[in-house]
């Protein structure tokens, strides 16, 4: 006999037991139809024969022995109903497993079996009190189970150092976009998750500190029957007096002793402070068959704002995945100091003197989140959004709004009855304290992302190399894709050292939104926007005056140069060769297409590509280059040649050099098999131009030699020289 029954038969209650509509049906009717039989009256003959009042107490004992065994066999039908109605509720389908149905087909697993979870972070650099707080944070994640991996996306030596410390569990990932300070790029970091196909992937910030709870609560998550996305606000706490032991799986008080799981949620309760839901939210969300949300994520800096906000409301907008908050059934916390708990709302900073260094990147992303998506245009009402809650060693879906969540109950074909009762596990939750209220935390009063703290002088020393030498390319905004494209080359070459010069100011702000070392031009032709400003324009002669001015300025703060024009493509690092050549030497590509004619003829010299060092003779000669320009209606690249080499060619020196006599500059035009320009060898013109170009040996390939910026786009998008994808605003080959 199933349990169920028995006990229920034996006498014994099992408060545990849910009451089924069926059951409350035959209880009512077995009442009913037992109060009946008391309050009727009994059918007595009318006759008054002494026979029948000789007899009556017979007759009324036996009327009686009839009643009583009716009664029992009632009764015993009644139990019989019961139990058999017991029992059926108890093979039904769980409540539970009615909502969820798992598909385990899909899931690859069901019962107890812990599914494979990955947490993906970006840490700051391991030092001082913020590396502690990673560390302990990370541990904390290792602790949970022997499932969890967890990948951090950095570029920085000291977490690759603290990362092997833990073996396999922990990876290092540099495959995503950062910007020149190191910040990660959010929507990188995003699109590079789906690359590790975890069962759940995990995103929370690196100094959130995650209990055992976790670990149930996406268990449980794990089982639903729909695409879901999860999101927990982290709290703060100021005093948490507890480390893990040293093999990570226990945690203990000061003095040593253990701490069981329930202590440490029972002192984060009693200490903890309310912060917005945008700094330190946990997200998780099943690998599933749906993405998290339509349309494409802007370029956010990761950890500035914003970002969390954006994607809950365009998962919440989408409708694709089911989105609640766990925040009562999973125990994250972080340790912050009084002192730098400031006004979350003003700036969203975790400090404010943090706020004002970096303001500008908090800027870029409030600049961007009011530009795309729905975030642009409607904020959604957080405090609707379904939670999670625990109740009983049950979990239930809630809402502020109905308290049930109505497709809850709904879909498990329960009516209100099975509400009523249930909210009074609601009503205790609710006791402990408000429902977290999540708000998207979007700066009210938005800085322009003009407002970048940077300029020529201050940018210099962050990016130059141990050499003083930087790259410098200059760009309008009609070719913001191209540059685009020559930066992801630069990254995939790791050359950190370059900066860039906007020639307006579309593409300096669009430069700041996406993380570059930039600096502007004052007094750049202001046409540049709106023109092809292609070869042989007039804005194209005024762009190229542009770049030789910020050479010399660069080159008199005492920093050496390598100018390259945005359509050159790097196959590799010219640099140590380039540093080769010694002082009082500028090193030029050769413009020069015939194959059996000096490299150094008139006006050859492509000024779109060269090296300069910051000395006293190439400084004097740049002047002269400079100078020269400002009073020709060409463009520069005449003033070079003519300048350094003489008219005519007059200052040549063989077949590859020139020698300017006052300056005693020696210029070098490089070779052309390791330089090639875009019409030597017909290079652009082969099947496979990589290919051909890595078989030359070549380091750059120019894309010159064409007119018109979209004829010279699609050439290099063609040819497969292309390192940027425009839909995502990120590098190729980075997820």
């Amino acid at each position: 006999m199933d349990s169920a029954l028995t006990a229920f038969v034996l006498g014994q209650s099992d408060a545990s037991v849910f009451v089924t509509p069926a059951t409350l049906l035959v209880r009512l009717k077995f009442h009913s139809f037992i109060h009946s039989l008391s309050n009727s009256d009994v059918t007595r003959p009318t006759s008054t024969h002494s026979s029948y009042k000789q007899n009556e107490p017979s007759i009324v004992f036996m009327a009686f022995q009839v009643r009583l065994s009716g009664l029992w066999s009632i009764w015993l039908c009644g139990f019989a109903l019961i139990g058999l109605s017991l029992y059926a509720t108890q093979r039904l389908p769980s409540l539970e497993g009615r909502i969820m149905r798992p598909n385990l087909s899909r899931r690859g697993g069901g019962g107890s079996e812990t599914p494979r979870i990955i947490i993906f972070s970006a840490p700051r650099p391991f030092s001082g009190s913020v590396g502690a707080r990673q560390s302990l944070a990370l541990r904390s994640w290792l602790a949970l189970c022997a499932e969890i991996t967890v990948v951090l996306f950095s570029n920085d030596p000291s977490v690759t150092s603290f990362a092997e410390t833990f073996g396999s569990r922990v990876v290092v990932d540099p495959n995503i976009d950062f910007t020149f300070l190191g910040t990660p790029f959010f929507h990188s970091m995003m699109a590079r998750t789906w690359s590790f196909s975890p069962d759940i992937s995990v995103l929370v910030d690196p100094e959130t500190i995650v209990l055992p709870d976790f670990i149930s609560t996406l268990k449980y998550a794990y089982k639903l029957d729909h695409d879901w996305l999860l999101v927990a606000s982290s709290r703060n706490v100021s005093y948490f007096p507890f480390y893990l032991d040293e093999d990570g799986k226990h945690w203990r008080k000061e003095d040593g002793k253990l701490m069981k799981t329930h202590e440490l949620q029972e002192i984060i309760g009693q200490n903890w402070q309310r912060t917005p839901c945008e700094q330190k939210l946990l997200m998780a969300w099943n690998s599933g068959d749906l993405p998290l949300y339509s349309g494409v994520l802007p370029p956010f800096l990761y950890g500035r704002g914003v970002h969390n906000s954006w994607v809950v409301n365009q998962a919440l907008s989408s409708e694709l995945r089911f989105v609640f908050d766990a925040s009562w059934t999973i125990s994250s916390l972080y340790v912050i100091d009084q002192k730098h708990l400031t006004n979350w709302s003003t700036v969203g900073a975790s400090n404010s003197s943090n706020f004002k260094r970096r303001s500008w990147e908090y800027a870029g992303n409030s600049h961007v989140g009011a530009l795309y998506g729905s975030l642009s245009h409607r904020e959604t009402d957080y405090s609707s959004l379904v939670k999670l809650l625990k109740c009983n060693r049950q979990y239930i879906f809630v809402n502020t709004t109905e308290n049930i969540c109505p497709s809850t109950y709904r879909r498990a074909g329960l009516g209100s009855w099975w509400k009523k009762e249930t909210l009074a596990w609601v009503e205790g939750v609710k006791s402990q304290g408000e429902l977290l209220d999540f708000s998207p935390m979007v700066p009210k009063n938005r800085l322009k992302p003009s407002d970048y703290p940077f300029s020529l002088e201050t940018l210099l020393p962050l990016i130059a190399d141990s050499n003083k030498t930087i790259v410098l390319a200059a760009a309008g905004f009609s070719y913001k894709d191209m540059l685009m494209s020559w930066v992801c080359r630069m990254r995939h070459l790791q050359i950190t050292n370059f900066i860039i010069c906007a020639l307006d100011k579309e593409i300096y702000e669009f430069s700041v939104l996406l993380g570059l070392p930039v600096f502007s031009d004052p007094v750049a032709p202001s046409e540049i926007s709106f023109n092809d400003c292609h070869f042989g324009t007039k804005c194209f002669q005024k762009v190229t005056k542009v770049k030789s001015r910020m050479v010399l300025k660069i080159l008199e703060l005492g920093y050496s140069v390598l100018l390259s024009d945005v359509d050159v493509y790097w196959f590799g690092n010219p640099l140590p060769l380039l540093c080769s050549y010694g002082p009082a030497v500028l090193a030029a590509q050769s413009d020069e297409f015939k194959n059996i004619v000096p490299i150094n003829l008139p006006r050859r010299l492509n000024s779109g590509f060269y090296f300069a060092r910051s000395d006293r003779s190439t400084i004097a000669a740049m002047k002269k280059v400079v100078a020269h320009a400002a009073t020709s209606g060409k463009s520069e690249q005449p003033s070079f040649y003519d300048t350094l080499c003489g008219e005519g060619g007059s200052n040549r020196v063989g077949d590859d050099r020139c020698l300017e006599p006052e300056t005693n500059l020696t210029v070098y035009f490089l070779n052309r098999d390791l330089f090639p320009n875009g019409a030597y060898l017909g290079l652009w013109q082969q099947q496979n131009v990589r290919a051909a170009c890595v078989k030359q040996g070549c380091l750059v390939l120019h894309n010159n030699w064409i007119s018109g910026r979209l004829k010279k786009l699609e050439r290099q998008v063609l040819s497969g020289l292309w390192d940027y994808d425009t839909s995502t605003r990120m590098c190729q080959g980075q997820v």
